[in-house]
């Protein structure tokens, strides 16, 4: 049968990550809303900001710390340099869906303490209300980003990483993926080539089409990458009216 890995680990001494394989730098700055999430000063999981105060994530990005804030990095291109358009805050409010089981529903928002004004805000339309994506068609071109591994030894990517990604029918991906239910809520992608996408310190992170947010980074399969167990994201337009209220409601 088909093995799930969850994409993201988290051990006791850090966060261990893995890489988006096969991608390539991203133009610095040119995608604002990335954010990295880190815990004890190492980066776990990539997240998508999507209002001021708030952060988009996968829910199983949070397990092992349940009640650790997680310090959210944005505006940055490289996750040691210093840069003038890098901020930092602290999340006061971790808001993992409430049906996540471990695998479905796997989608969580970060409220984040945001007295600093984010300088480049004005140049970003990437508020939820406008962003998410309804229709995700098979064929569709896509992106997806991260800052994950980009070897097998743990070694961060020095820069934003970004890699195409080729949206595929649910009927194709439940067919690869064998006993591994692929609900409606989410959405499946490949490669251009053999061993491109997503891998485990990507969790969290967008998925883009068309400029628009349309995915969460969740699981993949055994081997990052392989196009036998496809790339799975969390649908975002499932999930519009539970990300409204609670952004609105908090």
């Amino acid at each position: 049968g088909s093995f799930v890995v969850v994409v993201t680990t988290l051990s006791a001494s850090g966060v261990e990550g893995s890489h988006i394989v096969g991608g390539r730098d991203a133009v610095p700055h040119s995608r604002p809303y990335m954010a990295s999430l880190q815990l004890r000063g190492r980066h776990g999981c990539g997240g998508l900001l999507v209002r001021e105060d708030y952060v988009l994530t996968a829910a199983h990005c949070q397990q092992p710390y349940l009640n650790e804030p997680f310090t959210v990095v944005l505006g940055g291109d490289s996750l040691t340099a210093s840069e003038p358009t890098k901020q930092t805050f602290t999340t006061v409010r971790s808001i993992p869906h409430p049906n996540y089981d471990g695998h479905a529903n796997d989608i969580m928002l970060l409220k984040v303490r945001s007295k600093k004004k984010h300088f480049y805000f004005n140049n970003i339309d990437f508020y939820i209300l406008k962003v998410i994506l309804d229709c995700l068609l098979a064929g569709r071109n896509c992106i997806t980003a991260g800052w994950g591994d980009i070897g097998d030894n743990n070694t961060l990517a020095n820069r934003l990483q970004e890699v195409n990604v080729t949206i595929l029918s649910q009927r194709s991906c439940r067919g690869r993926w064998g006993a591994v239910p692929i609900t409606r809520s989410m959405v499946c992608g490949t490669g251009a080539d053999n061993l491109q996408g997503f891998c485990s310190g990507d969790s969290g992170g967008p998925l883009v089409c068309d400029g628009a947010a349309a995915g969460v980074v969740s699981f993949s399969g055994r081997r990052c990458g392989d196009p036998r167990t496809p790339d799975v994201y969390t649908r975002l337009s499932s999930f519009r009216d539970w990300i409204l209220n609670e952004i609105n409601n908090n």
